[in-house]
């Protein structure tokens, strides 16, 4: 089921159940991706739409560590119980090991030698990797390996 499909599914389950906080979550999930499509003028694909999750789950994950060293537990737990709806419709995160044989395959692949590959590198594991591993990570994963 397409994942866009699969979000109106869950909005309308949720509806029925009166369950707040995960509709809550779900809207603000249809109205990112309405205002990207907005914006882009274009209907979004399912990449698109992953990527806009993603940057969801980062910007919660962000505003946790704010909210906690705030001391404001309460509005943290409302953001982390965002992520984790967020997290239902995303792809199975990828492990270290995982990763780490991407990285090197892509570096292969890619022919890259020095950093200044460094840009082929991300672009081939960009589409792998999507929602499915942190960017900053994988970034500097590739530092590492081509130092």
């Amino acid at each position: 089921m397409e994942l866009l499909e699969r979000l109106k599914d869950e909005q309308k389950t949720a509806m029925k159940a009166k369950d707040k906080p995960r509709l809550g979550t779900i809207r603000l999930i249809m109205a990112a991706i309405k205002q990207q499509e907005v914006d882009g003028q274009k209907t979004l694909n399912e990449d698109e739409v992953l990527a806009v999750m993603t940057k969801m789950v980062k910007q919660r994950r962000d505003s946790v560590s704010q909210y906690q060293s705030a001391g404001r537990d309460d509005l943290a737990d409302v953001e982390l119980a965002e992520i984790s709806v967020l997290e239902e419709f995303m792809p199975k995160p990828l492990s270290d090991e995982e990763v780490d044989a991407l990285v090197k395959e892509a570096i292969a692949t890619s022919g890259a030698g020095s950093m200044q590959d460094m840009g082929k590198v991300m672009a081939v594991l960009k589409p792998l990797v999507q929602g499915r591993a942190d960017m900053g990570k994988i970034s500097q994963l590739v530092k590492a390996n081509l130092a």
